[in-house]
């Protein structure tokens, strides 16, 4: 059986409608939830971007029993890994036995605010494997001095840390990426229904380790009405190749999708309310090796798609 969650867009919701969407999500049956750390939105359309440590607090407190993870946090460059393991902490001990940490290795788009170069993908992947080090070691809750390449921490203590540390999942949507995942991580976080990597993941040290795969749809009266939405509020998601890890501006976006038309987004997006097609992509996920898969609903009518999961999806068999 493939677990089913609820992917928390902070880049289109308000922090209150976040809450509520995680209770409605636990109400629902929905067995986990990521929840997006954004500082910018990928588009102006989409209209948000809360501090996502302060909504887990709240949802922490909103919900009792889901899952909740980071979908994904960047430890490397606008949140030093220290501050990253303070508050993954804190979160952790508000959600004992439910918070994860999931990590990656960041977009310009969120990551360039302080000024920073914006490094190479091999230099990212580089940063970060000594970040999740970082953070694992604070996580003990002893004294930490660190020195390398990327990173300094002085003295550095957590004195408020959970019983057990939360998993750490790492995204990866490369083999490179994959790799390092099953080496590092205690889990795997994609966006593509892509066999390579989930390979690349187990034959790394993965084998056995959860692989989370998450997937965009638009539930709408109509897949005309549908499609209208995707196109309005996530056409980012129909870019190609490397440019949404490059680009560091939501009107950049807008220009890079000013070419798309409503189809090739709709492509990237199940659109309508047919559960068929939204049980097919998730099928697709498990073909490719993943046993738990978390759905992104684009646009404001989060109710109508709780209603179709819940009544033809949740409670479908999916192998």
């Amino acid at each position: 059986m493939t677990s089913i969650g609820y992917a928390l867009s902070s880049e289109e919701r308000k922090p209150h409608e976040l809450v509520e969407q995680a209770r409605m999500a636990e109400s629902a049956g929905f067995e986990f939830a990521l929840i997006s750390d954004h500082f910018h939105p990928w588009l102006d359309e989409q209209g948000e971007s809360p501090f996502v440590w302060s909504v887990l607090g709240a949802i922490a407190e909103a919900t009792e029993r889901i899952p909740i993870g980071t979908g994904v946090t960047c430890p490397t460059m606008r949140l030093h890994p220290a501050i990253v393991a303070h508050a993954a902490a804190t979160s952790a001990c508000l959600m004992p036995g439910r918070f994860f940490l999931g990590l990656g290795t960041g977009e310009n788009l969120n990551e360039h605010i302080l000024g920073d170069r914006w490094p190479s993908a091999e230099e990212r992947l580089e940063m970060l494997e000594e970040a999740v080090g970082i953070i694992r070691e604070l996580w003990e809750g002893g004294l930490v001095t660190h020195r390398g390449k990327h990173y300094t921490v002085d003295r550095a203590r957590l004195y408020t840390v959970p019983d057990e540390a939360p998993p750490v999942a790492i995204a990866a949507a490369a083999e490179n990426a994959a790799e390092l995942a099953g080496r590092l991580g205690d889990a795997l976080v994609s966006t593509a229904p892509d066999a390579d990597v989930v390979k690349a993941f187990e034959k790394a040290g993965g084998n056995g380790k959860p692989k989370y795969g998450q997937f965009h749809v638009c539930v709408a009266d109509s897949r005309a009405q549908a499609v209208e939405t995707a196109y309005r509020c996530w056409r980012n998601g129909a870019l190609p190749g490397e440019l949404g890890q490059e680009l560091p501006l939501p009107r950049y976006f807008r220009q890079a999708t000013s070419a798309l038309t409503r189809e090739q987004v709709a492509e990237q997006v199940v659109c309508g309310s047919d559960p068929g097609p939204h049980r097919e992509k998730i099928e697709e996920f498990a073909d490719a090796g993943f046993d738990r898969v978390y759905v992104h609903q684009v646009g404001s009518d989060q109710e109508a798609f709780m209603r179709l999961y819940e009544r033809e999806v949740l409670s479908a068999a999916v192998r």
